[in-house]
């Protein structure tokens, strides 16, 4: 997977001033704000591998959230509601991966659960805003998505390497 450019499309989103507001959190700098961005959200989008692998509800939920921000954009008058739809399914799986997530990064850097669960919440809302603009640039383009590049709406992402298409259209690499 490419973890790392992933990374670098949620720092972009996140932007200088988000970097700033999670550097003063943290109480460090940019870079040490950098590396723990980049640490937390390669543990976000492991925990979301791993749980659309698992073959329980939980999985059939990330899987259905994946599936969803993957989908194309809809035009006129529903895209308000299938927008907020894709992105409400999303930020709960995220919410729920969130807090071992914050215990493991909270491990790993020494940062405090409750320092590192705030600066998640912050990178929520940057997450989806990266997923969208991933699953959208994936639309149509070859070797990504589906067959023609798209996710058929209402398929099931685990059928047929589906869930590996999907992974790689949205994190930007096909492991299960």
């Amino acid at each position: 997977m490419s973890e790392s450019s992933f990374q670098e499309d949620v720092l972009g989103e996140l932007g200088p001033d988000g970097l700033t507001e999670i550097a003063g959190l943290l109480g460090t700098d940019a870079a040490g704000a950098r590396e723990t961005v980049a640490t937390t959200v390669g543990a976000m989008t492991g925990g979301l591998q791993e749980k659309a692998g698992a073959g329980d509800a939980e999985g059939d939920e990330v899987r259905e959230a994946l599936a969803e921000v993957a989908e194309p954009p809809l035009k006129g008058a529903a895209t308000l509601g299938g927008g907020l739809l894709a992105s409400g399914l999303m930020a709960g799986v995220l919410a729920k991966v969130s807090k071992p997530v914050a215990a493991a990064v909270s491990k790993k850097t020494g940062v405090p659960v409750a320092t590192v669960s705030r600066v998640i919440e912050l990178l929520i809302p940057v997450l989806l805003a990266v997923f969208a603009k991933r699953a959208a640039a994936g639309q149509g383009a070859p070797g990504r998505g589906g067959g023609d590049g798209t996710a058929a709406p209402g398929a099931t992402p685990a059928a047929g390497g589906g869930l590996g298409d999907l992974l790689g259209q949205i994190l930007g690499g096909g492991k299960k």
